[in-house]
């Protein structure tokens, strides 16, 4: 059983930043992937930013040149850094991770962009 535990979510104004944090349980450099999904009220779990084992990542359109997903292997972490926040951005943003074909998810952090 792996555990993910987010963090970094809030408040903040249209055109901010944020970083967001998991930390997991194992050794991140076991999954083959890890990555950032978000909902949105009344919308579909989509995904942001994904990054595999070998180092590759993968954006929504909708966030490309402005999210970046990091990870530290030495502190089991992975990173989502968000720069020029819109409103739509508005959601809760779960962490996941890839171990073969199961995924484990975190509880969610909730992230609002707003004047």
């Amino acid at each position: 059983q792996v555990q993910l535990v987010e963090s970094g979510g809030g408040l903040v104004q249209p055109g901010g930043s944020l970083r967001l944090s998991c930390a997991a349980s194992g050794s991140i450099s076991s999954f083959t992937a890890m990555g950032w999904n978000r909902q949105a009220p009344g919308k579909q779990r989509e995904l942001v930013a994904r990054i595999i084992s070998g180092g590759g990542r993968t954006y929504a359109d909708s966030v490309k040149g402005r999210f970046t997903i990091s990870r530290d292997n030495a502190k089991n972490t992975v990173y989502l850094q968000m720069d020029s926040l819109k409103p739509e951005d508005t959601a809760v943003y779960y962490c996941n991770v890839q171990r073969g074909i199961v995924y484990y998810w975190g509880q969610g952090t909730q992230v609002t962009v707003s004047s």
